[in-house]
């Protein structure tokens, strides 16, 4: 069974994603991980290594703070 995968919104800082995922690029291409099963995406627009996070938000002054809520339910898309 495939581990579930999970995100982890980190206040000022990544998105730590963990299980089994692919991450790929807008052309469908898929990011070697190296057997990775944890990475960090960068949340400030800085990391050197996009779209992976290189710390670089403990010294641009990114500040975001995160906090679980409930979405509204999703707005339905007009029929044809």
């Amino acid at each position: 069974m495939s581990d579930p995968v999970e995100i982890v919104c980190n206040s000022n800082g990544s998105l730590r994603v963990s299980g089994d995922f692919v991450i790929k690029d807008q052309a469908g291409n898929v990011f070697g991980l190296a057997g990775r099963k944890s990475i960090s995406l960068c949340r400030c627009g800085h990391s050197n290594n996009k779209p992976f996070c290189d710390g670089t938000h403990k010294h641009v002054g990114f500040s975001s703070i995160i906090e679980a809520r409930d979405l509204p339910p999703p707005v339905p898309k007009p029929g044809p």
